[in-house]
């Protein structure tokens, strides 16, 4: 697998069109990998189970293609487990079972920072590394946290984009995934303060939970139109979310009048961009996350890297990173897909 390193910064006002070729197949089973390497952790134990938020989710099916492919470049073995739904505690039975099996590492999106910290704790006490990506736990659960993008630069995006569509004023509203997610929340924050110091003609009136769940996003997102009927737009950073209020904006009377943008794939948003319900969205690639996270799993597991500040690795394709403050490693800048560029894409 080859990934583009030209990475094209989402605040610009035109994005460059770079096509990505995308291959592997996801692995999306709920089963073991297998011992890969037997029952105690070391730097053979190239087991790496990847546990996402929830299973059946298409963002995650898409990190998973990148793991996957990682995981077979340096000849370890993969799986991935996890809930049906995304609840704060619903990975911790996963978290014991693949510690009792002995993997090498697992690969965690959060759905809460504390919830599995005692799971994850208790995993690395047995010797398994613990990586965190897309959603951290708090930092002394974990080895390292693979970020998608700077949560300013995150925010900011999703701001710039809301605030070009609906011409700097007017009311919006937020439809997030679960409330306890740890980057929905830390995004919002963000968001929050730089609608207050740059967009004051923007009022942020609500901010609903769709829990990551098609039908309640979709839901949500109607019950935000009826109870705000001057609503200009609505800004979703999770592509669960903005996949199901654009369903629903496409065959409605406000598509067109009410502005939607956020986070999503390509080939999620793809028709609601060609129909004109959606002008443009941003999100970073899930299968380079993915791949990313893999890699530094393994670096962990055959001691490369400690998670300590300044330690450097190889990423396969993506070349070489550093590990920053908090044992995080940054991906990239997001990336805004829009009417020009989205048919270059295919995730």
């Amino acid at each position: 697998m080859k990934f583009s390193r030209k990475r094209v910064t989402a605040f610009a006002a035109v994005a460059v069109a770079a096509a990505l070729v995308l291959t592997g197949c996801a692995d999306t089973g709920a089963g073991s990998g297998g011992d890969g390497g037997g029952s105690e952790g070391g730097s053979d134990n190239l087991t790496i189970t990847f546990l996402p938020k929830n299973l059946g989710n298409p963002y995650f099916d898409t990190s998973s293609k990148g793991g996957k492919t990682a995981v077979e470049e340096i000849g370890g073995t993969f799986a991935e487990v996890g809930p049906a739904e995304a609840t704060p505690d619903a990975q911790v039975s996963y978290i014991n079972t693949a510690t009792q099996q002995g993997v090498g590492a697992l690969v965690v999106s959060a759905n809460d920072p504390k919830a599995i910290c005692d799971a994850l704790n208790e995993a690395r006490d047995a010797g398994v590394k613990v990586v965190t990506f897309d959603s951290d736990t708090n930092p002394d659960c974990r080895d390292l946290f693979i970020n998608q993008a700077d949560a300013e630069g995150i925010a900011k995006v999703q701001v710039d984009l809301i605030a070009e569509q609906i011409g700097g004023a007017g009311e919006i509203a937020v439809l997030s995934a679960s409330a306890n997610a740890t980057n929905q929340n830390a995004w919002i924050d963000l968001m929050t303060e730089y609608l207050a110091s740059d967009y004051p003609d923007i009022t942020l009136v609500e901010t609903v939970y769709g829990d990551d769940d098609d039908q309640t996003s979709f839901d949500k997102t109607a019950a935000l139109l009826q109870t705000h009927p001057n609503l200009k737009g609505i800004i979703s950073p999770t592509t669960v979310g903005i996949a199901a209020a654009a369903r629903y904006l496409s065959t409605s009377d406000y598509k067109g009048t009410v502005a939607l943008t956020g986070l999503g794939t390509p080939n999620q948003m793809r028709e609601y961009v060609e129909d004109g319900t959606v002008t443009a969205f941003a999100l970073w690639n899930p299968e380079e996350l993915g791949y990313l996270s893999a890699y530094a799993a393994a670096a962990l597991i055959q001691g490369d890297i400690t998670g300590a500040e300044g330690d450097t690795f190889e990423a396969g394709d993506l070349g070489e990173y550093t590990v920053g403050a908090d044992g995080t490693v940054l991906l990239g800048d997001p990336f805004e897909f829009n009417a020009d560029n989205i048919g270059d894409f295919d995730f």
